[in-house]
């Protein structure tokens, strides 16, 4: 096992381009959906594609990277952790979500063709 307690390993495919914006103290950030596949069989024997989104956050370099040479369909493995967070929207209701942080990204090329 690992010595990790928070440890993530993903890959697929951009839903989208990335989202780069930049935070008030100047540090770049993209903000990334991705599609992973399995299959399971379902009530006929038949085997049924489902999608899982994950959503990551990627930081300074990274987000360079992702900006630079990634959009929507680019196939690629990261590896991060989870964070948990929750927001306030513009009606004042708040919001859970998780994310994983990416700390190592890995661009693989081609586009899903499914």
């Amino acid at each position: 096992m690992s010595t990790s307690n928070n440890s993530v390993r993903l890959t697929g495919f951009l839903g989208g381009a990335p989202e780069v914006k930049v935070t008030e103290s100047q540090k770049k950030f993209a903000k990334i959906s991705l599609a992973t596949n399995g299959f399971r069989k379902n009530s006929k024997n038949e085997f049924v594609k489902e999608t899982t989104w994950h959503q990551l956050l990627l930081w300074e370099k990274q987000a360079d990277l992702a900006e630079k040479y990634l959009g929507k369909g680019s196939k690629i493995t990261i590896e991060g952790r989870l964070a948990n967070r929750y927001y306030t929207d513009k009606d004042g209701i708040r919001h859970f979500t998780m994310e994983v942080v990416v700390n190592e990204l890995l661009l693989l090329g081609g586009k899903d063709t499914d």
